[in-house]
């Protein structure tokens, strides 16, 4: 059996901002959703990459956190829903411009993820992200378990929606659950999976 050595995590700051968007990048392209986001396979990688970007500078810069490892294979993306709720700094026309013509598949997303997001005050998982390559060490897992003491600590709920049914199971396993409704329609064929997090019992 292969062992691997998990890497360090730390805090990421502004200048890690554009190297959060190249992991989330990386690691998302292969999804169905992205794909229905931009499905111009030789355009998706640069727009989707600044739509990351918009959201990473957004949490480092107050609104959450983001958490890298320090081989800078994988990284989280939070936000703290736990007061006011923000948005981007002129994310209208940011996201016009980022887009183009996809506009309106970003705008349906935004617009269902903002239509079913839970109203009780909590952390929301935007971008779980492992490089493809490093995906089967733990590193998701890794991830979440740094964050998840902190939340646990304070009493803290989290939310996120899953990209596909294989992730809601390794999600399962870090205590999320089912939210009804459970699924998040994007398209005909394409959904996101609602879940929530209660804090875990802090153990001595």
């Amino acid at each position: 059996m292969t062992i691997f050595t998990l890497p360090g995590l730390r805090i990421a700051g502004e200048a890690d901002i554009d190297l959060v968007a190249d992991v989330v990048a990386d690691a998302f392209d292969h999804l169905e959703v992205i794909q229905w986001l931009v499905p111009d396979p030789d355009r998706r990688w640069q727009v989707t990459r600044a739509w990351y970007r918009l959201h990473a500078e957004h949490a480092i810069r107050g609104a959450g956190q983001a958490v890298l490892t320090e081989d800078h294979t994988a990284c989280a993306v939070w936000f703290d829903r736990t007061g006011p709720v923000s948005e981007p700094d002129d994310y209208a026309p940011r996201l016009a411009q980022l887009a183009g013509n996809h506009l309106d598949q970003f705008e349906h997303l935004d617009a269902q993820m903002d239509t079913h997001h839970p109203k009780p005050p909590h952390w929301h998982l935007l971008f779980l992200a492992v490089r493809p390559g490093q995906w089967g060490q733990g590193l998701g897992s890794h991830l979440m378990n740094h964050t998840h003491t902190q939340l646990d600590a304070h009493g803290i709920p989290a939310y996120l929606e899953a990209t596909n049914t294989d992730n809601a199971r390794l999600y399962r396993r870090h205590h999320y659950t089912n939210m009804d409704p459970f699924d998040l329609t994007v398209d005909d064929d394409i959904c996101l999976y609602r879940m929530w997090r209660a804090p875990q019992p802090v153990t001595a």
